[in-house]
């Protein structure tokens, strides 16, 4: 087990975002499904994030998470 503290940083997501909420993503051009709200860890920077976005297209696909909470519209 590593004792190596990592970075970590807390985003704020908007209030009507919550699992199960179709949402679209315009940094990517995408739209998903939430589908959890939690922490995640960069694999390339290794950087935790609390409150991350997990999204998925509708109907299945690949999962992305979202990299600013508060660029999402209503899906």
């Amino acid at each position: 087990m590593s004792t190596q503290s990592r970075e970590r940083e807390c985003q704020t997501v908007p209030g009507w975002v919550s699992e199960g909420t179709l949402i679209r993503d315009p940094l990517r051009g995408r739209t998903g499904i939430v589908q959890f709200i939690g922490e995640f860890e960069d694999p390339k920077t290794r950087v935790v994030l609390q409150n991350a976005v997990f999204a998925r297209p509708e109907g299945g696909g690949v999962e992305w998470v979202v990299e600013d909470p508060f660029s999402l519209e209503r899906g």
